[in-house]
């Protein structure tokens, strides 16, 4: 799950299918995200001081990490995402499709950083 908050993501699987949105939240435990304005329900609310007229609130519920695809910067494609090590020991995700990197995922190590001939 190398999705992070505030990636591009757009839907594979669902009745949102093909639209691309923001990633506002992403639950690691349940394997689940907030995407914007994806996946919107009705929640009705009674009368209350918060909410002086009640009714129906339209909000964004979580959906799997799996029904979606992170969209790459460089290229622009729904695309799987892979990690690498880089020269210095430090991981980053990475576009399947085109190979450009997505971010840092952890820093330098000195045991994955690669030996200077």
């Amino acid at each position: 799950m190398w999705i992070r908050v505030s990636d591009t993501v757009e839907i594979i699987a669902g009745d949102d299918r093909g639209a691309r949105g923001k990633v506002l939240r992403v639950d690691r435990q349940a394997g689940k995200m907030v995407v914007e304005q994806i996946n919107r329900v009705y929640k009705h609310v009674r009368r209350s001081q918060r909410n002086p007229q009640g009714g129906r609130l339209s909000i964004e519920m979580p959906i799997s990490i799996s029904n979606a695809l992170l969209v790459c910067e460089k290229c622009g494609a729904a695309t799987r995402l892979g990690v690498r090590y880089l020269e210095d020991g430090s991981k980053e995700r990475f576009c399947k499709k085109c190979g450009a990197g997505n971010g840092q995922i952890a820093p330098a190590r000195a045991r994955h950083a690669r030996k200077q001939a």
